[in-house]
């Protein structure tokens, strides 16, 4: 009589397959490729820091050239200085507020679309069943947008004082230089946290960049009035007062109106608006899939 066989003791057990956890390194990876994998990401983000540097970089060589002819021109009235050279601050000319708000829409709408764009896709449902951990998402997305923030703001800051170097420029040693740079820095995840959280609220791609604009730019000029203090209280919670008062210079003699932020209440309005985004957004990604 034959034997038969057992074929399946005769096989080698399958090795199991054991599934290794993504780690947020892995996440910053996914993400930095899903973000420069779009064309008008990396179009909006390079050319806006490009021009942010730009409109900074101009404005130190004007008032270089400035500072230059005045040095040159000999004095009318001894007894009357020329006082327009205390008017001048190189921390100024690295922090120019029509660049920086320009800035601040950018990183917004960048993180806007991190968001609803994978949700106008359906990439979204790939993400979270790929990493459930939805917080660490939304962490690396902001990461991501924040190495562009730093490398604009370190550039802004090294170029413009090193073309202001015959005329004060200033080192990361001065004082107000380094909380500068930093507020800078920071502005860029900031604005993206607040992008993220109107775009997963809204998951519309022209609301979601109206609402952020309203946010960050229409609001505070709507609340700067100093007549009733509550309007001023206000416009001081705002992310743009808190940035101008953060990079302002505390060598020189500014008029800071009657109710001024203080530096401690300015990073405080960071942190709020920093937290209330995360909050928003990641309650809101928690809770929709679609």
């Amino acid at each position: 009589m034959t034997p038969v066989l057992d074929e399946t003791a005769a096989r080698p057990p399958a090795r199991l397959q054991v599934r290794v956890p993504a780690r947020f390194r892995h996440l910053l990876a996914a993400e930095w490729i899903k973000l420069w994998a779009l064309r008008s990401t990396y179009w909006v983000l390079g050319v806006g820091a490009l021009t942010v540097i730009g409109i900074n970089v101009n404005s130190a060589v004007s008032n270089a050239d400035r500072l230059a002819r005045q040095a040159l021109r000999p004095p009318e009235r001894p007894e009357f200085p020329d006082r327009s050279e205390f008017l001048f601050d190189p921390l100024t000319t690295a922090f120019v507020d029509p660049a920086w708000q320009l800035f601040m829409i950018i990183a917004a709408t960048v993180g806007a679309i991190a968001v609803f764009g994978e949700y106008s896709s359906g990439l979204i449902r790939t993400t979270f069943a790929a990493v459930p951990d939805r917080q660490a998402v939304i962490a690396a997305k902001v990461t991501v947008v924040s190495a562009v923030g730093v490398l604009v703001s370190g550039t802004s800051f090294g170029v413009t004082q090193m073309l202001l170097r015959d005329d004060g420029g200033l080192s990361l040693g001065d004082p107000g230089a380094l909380r500068a740079v930093a507020a800078a820095a920071l502005l860029a995840p900031l604005c993206a946290l607040v992008g993220m959280a109107v775009g997963a609220a809204v998951r519309h791609a022209a609301g979601s960049v109206v609402t952020v604009i309203a946010l960050l730019l229409l609001l505070p000029v709507l609340f700067q009035g100093e007549r009733f203090r509550w309007v001023k209280e206000i416009g001081n919670a705002m992310p743009l007062s808190a940035w101008e008062r953060l990079v302002t210079n505390p060598e020189k003699a500014y008029d800071l109106g009657k109710y001024p932020l203080t530096v401690g209440e300015a990073w405080t309005v960071y942190g709020a608006w920093a937290t209330a985004a995360v909050v928003i957004a990641v309650l809101v990604v928690r809770r929709r899939d679609v």
